[in-house]
């Protein structure tokens, strides 16, 4: 196995395991939001903004392409049901419905993500001074 390429001086490293983490945040999110949806769901739903607003444009373009996966899936559903449950009033049993699609939506497709990042092969990412 080769040694991985030894950085200039004028230069920082992303780590592989860190841009993993990055790419694995959203997902947890959601997921975890979907489980305990009151009150994380609508933490999440703020916390989700700063954390597309850090990794979309992170070093590793990969770690941006999953960012933006996770939070079309996220946003969508979410705008689903405040689109939906507009008619709701207080009914509870309505928004257990809603709660329930929305869940069944998010945590599986949140699996698949989370298998589809553990399984690709993650490189470290060299930036420049320059342009960081």
């Amino acid at each position: 196995m080769t040694e991985p390429p030894v950085p200039p001086d004028s230069a920082r490293v992303v780590s592989a395991r860190s841009a993993r983490f990055a790419a694995r945040i959203f997902n947890y999110g959601n997921i975890l939001s979907m489980l305990v949806p009151v009150p994380l769901g609508i933490l999440w739903l703020g916390a989700s903004m700063l954390i597309y607003a850090l990794n979309r444009h992170h070093p590793n373009p990969r770690v941006g392409h999953y960012t933006q996966q996770a939070a079309y899936r996220l946003y969508g559903v979410m705008g689903f049901v405040v689109a939906v449950a507009t008619f709701f009033g207080t009914n509870v049993t309505y928004w257990l419905i809603t709660w329930a699609i929305s869940a069944l939506v998010l945590i599986p497709w949140s699996i698949v993500d989370l298998r589809r990042i553990n399984k690709e092969n993650w490189q470290d990412t060299l930036l420049d001074e320059e342009k960081s």
